[in-house]
């Protein structure tokens, strides 16, 4: 049997390689738990992804596969606890051979089977490229080392620059983690997805991975400390944000401070309400995109 043919094989035979793991693709009903209210965002159209690892939901995705990466992830937070997890990357074997088993698979350490390569993302896109791996389900958002772990699949992350993922957006990342440590009192909700470039699209490798001009977040937690300090009134029940990826975009969206360190000036940051970020993608996806259930009210 040929290499390509024996990991074909592999991919429909079983899902553990070196882990334990599992995905269920092509519909959101398994992970609900993941959506405030149980309601997964509208106005975005992709492959949805129960993300499953160690025989548990851990956070959902709505995949692109012609852009051969996520719309967005949805997850919940939880405090993290431990060392960064080392990174194990995975690919989905459904997305490739809809009659496999589920299971993320590491990636092999030689030649990936042609339909895994066509399906979705490899790690080859990324080598020698100018982008970082960006997670739109960060592993710093999670308490458990497999929940961490299980965010290191390359559905879940986009081509991001790394003047902007070692610079403002991992800024908010810890800040968004502060601040719900900190006064989220019950669950809170977080969704992290991509707003694409209007006209050009960037590709990794022709074509392969689609870039992302801008990332956005937002989160939800209806139970929270009502005792809040003055900057952070408007940031409950919801916050959302607009990150650059690319130095080059225009203002209009997120300005660009001439103060912050070369390295990563052009990747701002911008805050803002729910409403404004929705506003921002129904212009961009030329449709009414509504993040949480009634916005989170």
């Amino acid at each position: 049997m040929s290499r390509p043919s024996a990991l074909a094989a592999a991919v429909l035979a079983f899902s553990g390689c070196w882990c334990i793991c599992a995905a269920d693709v092509g519909d959101f009903a398994p992970c609900l738990q993941f959506f405030y209210k149980s309601w997964p965002p509208k106005g975005l159209a992709g492959t949805p992804i129960c993300q499953r690892y160690y025989n548990q939901y851990r956070f959902a995705t709505l995949y692109s596969r012609p852009r051969r990466s996520p719309w967005f992830s949805a997850y919940v937070y939880s405090v993290p606890a431990g060392k960064r997890p080392t990174a194990c990357w995975k690919f989905e074997p459904q997305l490739a051979y809809p009659g496999a088993e589920g299971s993320m698979i590491p990636f092999p350490p030689g030649p990936v089977d042609q339909n895994v390569v066509d399906s979705q993302a490899v790690e080859l896109d990324y080598i020698n490229s100018t982008y970082s791996r960006g997670h739109m389900n960060p592993s710093l958002h999670h308490q458990s080392h497999e929940d961490r772990a299980a965010t290191f699949t390359l559905t879940n992350v986009v081509p991001q620059k790394a003047g902007s993922n070692d610079g403002p957006w991992e800024v908010l990342e810890w800040t968004i983690n502060k601040t719900l440590e900190a006064y989220c009192l019950g669950e809170a909700y977080v969704v992290t997805g991509v707003i694409p470039y209007r006209i050009d699209e960037r590709w990794l490798k022709d074509h392969r991975v689609a870039v992302p001009e801008y990332i956005w977040s937002a989160y939800c937690c209806p139970n929270y400390n009502n005792s809040l300090p003055e900057e952070l009134k408007d940031a409950f029940p919801t916050y959302a944000a607009i990150g650059r990826n690319d130095r080059n975009s225009s203002e209009e969206i997120v300005p660009v401070s001439q103060t912050a360190k070369k390295q990563f000036r052009g990747y701002d940051v911008r805050q803002m309400p729910l409403e404004t970020l929705e506003v921002y993608l129904k212009d961009r996806f030329n449709t009414v995109v509504s993040v949480f259930y009634e916005q989170c009210g």
